[in-house]
């Protein structure tokens, strides 16, 4: 599916969202994916968290634990929930691939 989040560009999005290509990301696709998402601005904060996951993710090829992230950008330990509510509403903005439903069960269980 494609979709003109980016100021008319289109980009790949899969049925759910997620960005198909997570190469393809940049800050102003973040921008169009948080208003899609109706998160609202990226504050400095917001875009720190999502560069943080975006950094580990590339490096470990998997998702950050939540709880580390808010350490590594330091920020409270509850950042995600406070900045974004749903953590996966952060990973989609993060352009990182669709989680599987492993990953989903585990970041609906950390934050509970």
């Amino acid at each position: 599916m494609s979709d003109d989040v980016n100021k008319g560009m289109p980009v790949d999005l899969d049925e759910e969202g997620y960005l198909i290509d997570y190469h393809q990301w940049d800050e102003a696709i973040a921008h169009a994916l948080a208003e899609k998402e109706g998160v609202g601005e990226l504050t400095p904060d917001r875009m720190e968290i999502i560069k943080f996951m975006r950094t580990y993710y590339e490096k470990y090829n998997y998702y950050p634990i939540l709880r580390h992230v808010c350490k590594n950008v330091h920020q409270e330990k509850e950042c995600i929930n406070e900045e974004f509510i749903d953590p996966l509403k952060a990973v989609k903005i993060a352009g990182l691939p669709q989680p599987t439903g492993e990953v989903v069960a585990y970041l609906k269980d950390e934050v509970a």
